[in-house]
């Protein structure tokens, strides 16, 4: 807390206003002038950010949009896409932001399943907006510029009133994850999660007179969005904005704002690593305090040149959308345990469990499992059937392995699960096989992450062909191509291997993690 906040009030009143959504409007007044957010397309203060908020929560409120409502977001790294988290955040409203990156039928999708009675998109997404249109959705808005059957975010705003809304009342983001089986699924608290300022600058270690946050991922995934949206927001931190991750622009936006904390992926530091030497040493990021990072595992030589590079400031933590176990790890301890996510801390809940569900001993490979938080419970919103088989009481899994250490350090080194990570992004290879199976050529389809120095894993499609085809690169390019023309490109395998037959059980179940084996049968880990 800033000098100027303890002479207005007590640290008391910052924590119970968070605990309704309202920690901007504490800032808003006691640094009403100060910029909270730094972006191509404009700036707010702290003032104006709240000020916007406030207006929205009326407009939806005025559309008898009400508690645990949901709202879907279509939008860039841009102010407006802060200032509907902040007025979902305190009007008790159910947040859920959506992949810009997916095709149309993939928005409806979750547009629809989320049951969302708002959608706010942004113009650039004008197309796909207009295909996730319903008869559920009683309020649509957008954002720079026109959308057809929208209504302007900018006009709706216009006039409204600007004071705190009179009885707040905390939200929730509902993210949508891919699973292991098929389509999205939403990950929902009906308590949401109470995240304050003491807890935030614990973590984050702020200093709210000095500090700046740099959002260099999209905001709609978790790891950003908690991060460099949440924390900074209750903390009191401003914020900077990077609508597309690149290496040097992050550079030079470090230096120019003097960024102290931020969230990474291990792509980002593969891309910032092949900068030219003389590009790296031009910028001054003496200001950097704590760089967060995980959605996937670090290759250890390129986190030890990281260190290297930009001094012990990286905290890798390991986590899932549904839950967090605290597993987290300091620059320094990682140097004494290369490779390891963390501690194992069995009071948060978390275990590695044997297939009969014993807790293993150290070194031995078990599946991980998260305890579902009792006072914030998840549940798939629309799907309780969803990965049932995935619980073990009060216990969930991802379907990640590791083993601990003997000293209780977690390290990762599989997967039993299907998903695929790709830059730290889930994708579902089942999603991709249904799209193949559509092809006049394809009898059957298995697809797999192989390994990618750069991404962690690239999507590989490992098709048998029906009579009267014949593997090519043409037949490969035109099945790349079917998948890219149904579902979002970043999805679509890079590669396409034809083979005889797949590996089947003796039941006729598809096999994938054989076929995944055998691409990684050279690595020590896989994944």
């Amino acid at each position: 807390m800033s000098t100027a906040e303890r002479e207005l009030c007590l640290p008391s009143e910052l924590e119970s206003l968070a605990r309704t959504g309202m920690a901007l409007s504490f800032h808003a007044r006691v640094k009403p002038h100060a910029i909270a957010v730094f972006s191509q397309r404009g700036t707010r203060t702290f003032a104006q950010l709240n000020t916007n908020a406030n207006r929205l929560v009326h407009v939806l409120a005025n559309a008898g949009i009400g508690h645990d409502d949901g709202v879907a977001l279509l939008c860039p790294n841009i102010p407006e896409f802060l200032e509907v988290y902040c007025a979902t955040r305190r009007s008790g409203l159910r947040l859920t932001p959506v992949n810009w990156h997916l095709t149309g039928p993939e928005v409806a999708h979750i547009v629809a399943d989320s049951r969302a009675k708002v959608l706010i998109a942004h113009a650039d997404f004008a197309a796909a907006a207009a295909q996730a249109c319903n008869e559920r959705l009683a309020v649509r808005l957008a954002i720079g510029g026109a959308i057809p059957g929208f209504d302007s975010y900018e006009d709706a705003l216009h006039g409204q009133p600007d004071t705190d809304p009179t009885n707040p009342r905390l939200g929730g983001i509902m993210l949508y994850t891919a699973g292991t089986t098929g389509r999205p699924k939403g990950v929902y608290r009906r308590n949401p999660l109470h995240i304050g300022p003491q807890y935030a600058g614990t973590l984050a270690n702020y200093d709210p007179d000095t500090d700046v946050n740099l959002l260099c991922g999209p905001a709609y995934h978790g790891g950003p969005l908690t991060f460099d949206v949440t924390y900074p927001l209750v903390s009191g931190v401003p914020i900077v904005m990077m609508e597309k991750f690149d290496a040097e622009t992050m550079l030079q936006l470090i230096e120019r704002h003097r960024v102290t904390h931020t969230h990474m992926v291990a792509t980002m530091f593969q891309r910032l690593l092949k900068l030219p030497e003389a590009t790296r040493a031009r910028y001054d990021l003496s200001s950097l305090k704590v760089v967060m990072h995980g959605a996937a595992p670090t290759p250890p030589e390129v986190k030890r040149a990281m260190i290297e590079w930009w001094g012990p400031v990286f905290w890798e933590y390991y986590a899932a959308t549904e839950g967090n176990a605290r597993f987290r790890i300091s620059s320094q301890e990682w140097l004494r345990k290369p490779g390891s996510v963390g501690k194992l801390q069995p009071e948060c809940g978390a275990q590695v469990l044997d297939e009969d569900g014993k807790p293993t001993t150290p070194g031995v490979v078990g599946e991980i499992y998260f305890r579902n938080n009792p006072q914030s419970p998840f549940e798939y919103f629309n799907a309780p059937e969803h990965e049932r088989g995935r619980w073990r009481g009060e216990h969930f899994s991802v379907g990640d392995l590791g083993y601990v250490d003997e000293d209780g350090y977690l390290f990762l080194v599989g997967r039993t699960a299907d998903r695929i990570i790709v830059g730290g992004v889930n994708i579902h290879p089942q999603e991709i096989d249904e799209v193949l199976l559509k092809h006049p050529a394809v009898s059957e389809s298995c697809t797999v992450g192989v390994p990618n120095d750069e991404w962690g894993e690239e999507v590989r499609g490992v098709v048998v062909l029906n009579e009267g085809y014949s593997p090519s690169p043409e037949l490969a390019a035109e099945l790349i191509a079917f998948v890219r023309s149904n579902i979002a490109s970043y999805k679509a395998p890079r590669r396409i291997d034809f083979v005889a037959e797949l590996p089947r059980s003796e039941t006729g179940k598809l096999q994938r993690r054989v076929v995944r084996q055998r691409y990684w049968a050279s690595r020590t880990r896989e994944i």
